[in-house]
């Protein structure tokens, strides 16, 4: 079996995902345009040479639906030739895109392929779907389906985390993301969102607060406790009865807010790569998803990342860095625990709860960001996981070449 090269990546800025943010003006295809132009301007393939474009999004309706990955393709300029699709595995659904197309190299079937994520949530927001896990209630309350902000404080609580914990993991996730920033630890893979004239929309992260301390965050009211004493607290506690009472300990604060961005990553066979003259950056070393209960559904990256270490025959001592993603501050706290790593290998220059979460372009982006500093550290290899909505998990292991 031939081994799946990444060869480039590039991502745009993270926008505030509301109306107020600055991508709010820029419809989603146009987020995916600027992603997919700004690879093949660096990379100058022949587009008519890509077997495909595969693109997450978990939000895939109105302006985001209707298979995206096809039409962002044509909208681009792209050969003709170039299928495209879209896919969703919630959270995980960038990184999700981009696993597939490395299976589809390593299987010799297909030699180049685009693939990552994209989502424009101030314009297309979370839940619009409708979807029967959140909205119908036959099947979320069989299958014992909490939100995720209550699976979070399930987390904590069963785990012990005060509160102070989780406010200073939100502290620290800013302060590394404000110091990457400065010292442009991004720059090789961000790209600017302009306007059909050139004109620059957003070249920066737009989530960031650089105000934040410790006693402002402290102030922030539980974003959840509502939600639980709707009856979520009840389902949680039918399901674990060794919880007498959740702790609502995750806040605005906290937690990962909504953004707007896109993502996309280059792979290739390595004789693909030698046709066009181009050289590879990394390798998809392996990949793997799992599942837990959908109550406390936050847990997925857990198993996933146990299973992924476990084919590729590697232990976390064989990590050199790692990408969790940041959607609520006691997961990540909970897997750092799971596999003892130590603090200053993992999420080194910030994460989601700093930038904000572009649901299905976030797990490329970490991607993208992981492969930079693993190039910055002169470091081997790095591993990436997302935990998700339903109790899904993904984890990749990528190494330099």
């Amino acid at each position: 079996m031939r081994d799946a090269y990444i060869y480039d990546a590039v991502r745009t800025p993270r926008g505030k995902g509301k109306h107020q943010g600055a991508l709010y003006e820029v419809k989603p295809i146009e987020l995916l345009r600027v992603a997919l132009e700004a690879l093949t301007e660096r990379q100058p393939i022949p587009t008519e040479r890509i077997d495909d474009l595969i693109v997450g999004c978990v939000t895939a309706h109105s302006e985001q639906g209707g298979n995206i990955a096809r039409a962002a393709a044509l909208y681009a300029g792209w050969d003709s030739s170039v299928p495209g699709v879209q896919t969703n595995r919630f959270c995980a659904s960038g990184l999700d895109a981009i696993n597939m197309a490395a299976m589809k190299i390593r299987s010799g079937w297909e030699h180049l392929i685009v693939a990552g994520g994209m989502e424009a949530m101030s314009r297309v927001p979370m839940l619009s779907d409708m979807g029967p896990l959140v909205f119908d209630p036959v099947v979320s309350t069989t299958i014992g389906y909490v939100p995720q902000g209550i699976a979070a404080d399930l987390i904590a609580t069963r785990e012990g985390f005060s509160r102070q914990e989780l406010d200073e993991w939100a502290l620290r996730s800013e302060q590394r993301a404000i110091h990457a920033i400065n010292n442009q630890y991004f720059k090789k893979s961000l790209v600017p969102v302009t306007d059909s004239n050139g004109m620059v929309i957003l070249d920066h992260e737009e989530g960031i607060h650089t105000e934040t301390t410790l006693e402002l965050l402290a102030e922030l009211p539980p974003a959840f406790e509502q939600a639980g004493q709707t009856g979520y607290d009840a389902i949680v506690q039918m399901h674990f009865p060794d919880v007498e009472r959740v702790h609502h300990h995750h806040t605005a604060g906290n937690s990962a807010s909504f953004a707007d961005g896109a993502a996309v990553v280059l792979l290739g066979s390595r004789e693909m790569g030698e046709q066009l003259g181009i050289s590879p950056r990394a390798k998809i070393v392996m990949a793997a998803g799992a599942s837990v209960k959908a109550t406390i559904g936050l847990e997925g990256a857990i198993p996933a990342t146990h299973k992924v270490l476990a084919l590729a025959n590697l232990t976390p001592s064989d990590i050199d860095l790692w990408e969790i993603n940041e959607a609520f501050a006691a997961p990540v706290l909970q897997f750092k625990r799971s596999f003892d790593i130590d603090d200053d290998c993992i999420n080194v220059n910030g994460g989601s709860i700093a930038f904000g979460q572009p649901l299905g372009a976030v797990g490329a982006m970490l991607v993208s960001t992981l492969l930079d500093e693993l190039e910055r550290r002169d470091l081997k290899r790095g591993l990436v996981s997302l935990c998700m909505g339903g109790g899904m998990g993904v984890a990749t292991v990528i190494e330099r070449v």
